[in-house]
C-alpha cells in the first residue's frame, strides 16, 4: 500500500499497521546516520544488552539499607538507570494497566481520534511520533498521554472506553505515584539530603518531600505496532527525560536501549519489575552528581511492543535548581534554576533533540 498523503500519517503507525503497510513510508526513514545500527545476524537486536543494577525494594525496608543506598547511587551516576522489584505495587494493577491500555489502542480508529489534540497542556492528549505538528521524520510511535495530577480534576477528561480504562489507569497511577514518593526518599537519602530517621530530617528537607508529594505526575501509554522495515527508523529518538525521576513498565518485548560509554545498549526486560530512570530535573537538584542518560526505541518487525511511562516532578510551577546543601567550593553551582514553563516553551519552538534543554540550562 503506498501512502504519500501526509493526512494518513497524522493518523498514527496503529493505522497504518492495520491498514497493512509493507513497505515503510519515507516519512519514517531516518537519515542514515540516526539509523539504529542493528547486528546484522540477528537483525532484530542490537549488539549487546545489559542487565541494569537491580534495586530490591524490600531490601530498602529491611537492615541492609544502607548497603541498598550505596547501589542506588552509583547506579544514579553510572547508568542514570536501574530496575526496581520486590516493589509493592500489587501484579494485578499491573497487568491490568497492560490489558486496558492493549485495549485502548485495539479501539478502532475514529474512537482513539476523539483524543488527538496539539494543545500540549490538555489531561488527554493521543498523538504520533514526537510533535506530529513538526516532526519532519516521525518515529513509529503512537501514544497516549494522560495527566495525572490532580487525579479529581483530571479524570473526568481521560478516555471512558474501554469502561474500566479510567478505573484501572487511576489505580494505577496512585501506586506509581507511592512508589516515586518511596524511592525519592531513597534517593534524597543516599544523596546526604534527607534522614531515615526523625532526628536526621529537618523542615527543609521534609518540605521538598511535601513538594513531590503535590508534584506533576504525566502518564505516556506507548504503543509501537509491528515495523515492516525496522533497521530505518525508530520507535523513539535518543532523548532524556525532562522530570525528576521516569517509572518505565514495559512488556515483554526488547526495544528500550540506553546510551552506556558511548555505545547502545539494550535493556533487557524483567518480568513484573520497574525500570527507573534519573530525569533533566533530578541531574539539575544533585548539581551533576546523577546524570539523565539519552535513551531510544528500536521497534520490531513481528511483535507490537506496548510500555507505561510514569513521570514524575514538582510542581509544574515549582523552580527546580541544584539543591544548596550540594554546592560548596569543590562542587560550584553548575546549572541556572528551571521552571516547567520553560521547558514546555523550548520544546515548543523547537524538535528536542538529544540533552538539548539540559545543556541550555547548564552554566559554563
Amino acid at each position: 500500500m503506498a501512502l504519500t498523503n501526509d493526512d494518513e500519517f497524522q493518523k498514527g503507525v496503529k493505522h497504518l499497521s492495520e491498514n497493512g503497510v509493507s513497505k515503510l513510508p519515507n516519512k519514517y526513514i531516518l537519515p542514515v546516520s540516526d539509523r539504529p545500527k542493528v547486528d546484522k545476524e540477528h537483525p532484530n537486536a542490537a549488539k549487546s544488552s545489559l542487565k541494569l543494577p537491580v534495586i530490591d525494594f524490600g531490601e530498602l525496608q529491611g537492615p541492609n539499607r544502607s548497603q541498598v543506598l550505596n547501589s542506588l547511587s552509583s547506579a544514579c551516576e553510572e547508568y542514570g538507570f536501574f530496575q526496581v522489584v520486590n516493589h509493592g505495587i500489587p501484579i494485578e494493577a499491573i497487568r491490568s494497566m497492560i490489558g486496558v491500555s492493549t485495549r485502548f489502542f485495539g479501539l478502532p480508529y475514529e474512537e482513539r481520534a476523539k483524543y488527538m489534540s496539539s494543545d500540549m497542556t490538555s489531561p488527554v492528549r493521543y498523538g504520533t511520533s514526537l510533535n506530529q505538528r513538526k516532526d519532519s521524520v516521525f518515529c513509529w510511535r503512537d501514544f497516549l498521554k494522560l495527566v495525572c495530577h490532580p487525579l479529581s480534576d483530571v479524570l473526568p477528561h481521560w478516555p471512558s472506553c474501554p469502561m474500566d480504562f479510567r478505573e484501572v489507569a487511576a489505580t494505577y497511577a496512585r501506586e506509581t505515584k507511592w512508589l516515586f514518593i518511596r524511592i525519592t526518599e531513597a534517593i534524597l537519602e543516599s544523596l546526604g539530603l534527607w534522614g531515615a530517621t526523625t532526628e536526621e530530617k529537618t523542615e527543609e528537607d521534609d518540605e521538598i518531600l511535601k513538594q513531590f508529594h503535590d508534584g506533576s505526575q504525566l502518564m505516556v501509554v506507548n504503543c509501537f505496532p509491528p515495523c515492516p522495515e525496522p533497521d530505518l527508523t525508530l520507535g523513539m529518538p535518543p532523548h532524556s527525560d525532562y522530570g525528576f525521576l521516569t517509572l518505565l513498565l514495559q512488556d515483554e518485548v526488547e526495544g528500550l536501549q540506553i546510551q552506556y560509554k558511548g555505545k547502545w545498549i539494550t535493556v533487557e526486560p524483567m518480568p513484573n519489575s520497574f525500570v527507573v530512570n534519573v530525569g533533566d530535573h533530578l541531574e539539575i537538584f544533585s548539581n551533576g552528581r546523577y546524570k539523565s542518560v539519552l535513551h531510544r526505541v528500536f521497534v520490531n518487525p513481528a511483535k507490537p511492543r506496548l510500555s507505561v511511562a510514569s513521570l514524575h516532578s514538582l510542581p509544574f510551577n515549582c523552580m527546580v535548581g541544584p539543591s544548596p546543601k550540594l554546592i560548596d567550593q569543590v562542587n560550584p553551582r553548575r546549572y541556572k534554576d528551571t521552571d516547567f514553563a520553560t521547558f514546555l516553551e523550548y520544546i515548543s519552538s523547537c524538535e528536542p533533540k538529544k540533552k538539548n534543554f539540559l545543556e541550555s540550562r547548564k552554566l559554563t
